[in-house]
């Protein structure tokens, strides 16, 4: 998934921006997810548009650190 994609899934899965979502509703594997968010995790340019938290559901691994959702920041449409 690029990124566009993945905001445009997270808004119809939130509803709206700033909202957490479980990471595994994102229809991917348990490893593409990690992997994927793993990526944009690690480009200071998009991370500071996504919150990763750890609650209830199934946790993956973000660059070794176990999150269950993601809340997308809305200014991240001014990069996309």
């Amino acid at each position: 998934m690029q990124l566009r994609e993945v905001v445009e899934k997270y808004s119809s899965l939130a509803g709206d921006c700033g909202k957490p979502v479980e990471l595994s509703r994102f229809g991917l594997d348990l490893k593409e997810t990690e992997r994927l968010f793993s990526v944009f995790d690690e480009d200071y340019h998009i991370s500071r548009f996504f919150h990763f938290s750890n609650a209830a559901g199934v946790a993956h691994s973000i660059n070794g650190f176990p999150y269950t959702h993601v809340a997308i920041d809305a200014a991240i449409l001014e990069i996309l």
